[in-house]
């Protein structure tokens, strides 16, 4: 039965010929691939999205969507980001 509440209906299995789910697999594959290159050459994304992730499970906010436009829109974050690549560089080191 279809999962109305979530949107996700029953998966239709004989939508796409063997050719196009291999096609549908190659192109998940390279698109999982770009990301990883992106993500591993933008170390910004892991420690914008990890310190946001920390500041919320110690501060428990009530209200996330605000919490999380006050942290991204803090002035700060720019610098803080800079420090903490240049640390973790010298961990590296």
């Amino acid at each position: 039965m279809a999962d109305v509440a979530s949107g996700l209906e029953g998966l239709d299995l004989g939508a796409l010929n063997p050719e196009q789910q291999a096609q549908l697999m190659e192109f998940k594959i390279n698109t999982r691939i770009a990301n990883e290159k992106y993500l591993r050459s933008h170390k910004e994304v892991e420690l914008l999205l990890s310190g946001f992730l920390r500041e919320v499970m110690l501060r428990r906010p009530e209200n996330i969507p605000e919490f999380a436009a006050e942290h991204f829109t803090d002035p700060e974050l720019p610098m803080k980001t800079q420090k903490k690549l240049a640390e973790k560089a010298k961990q590296v080191n």
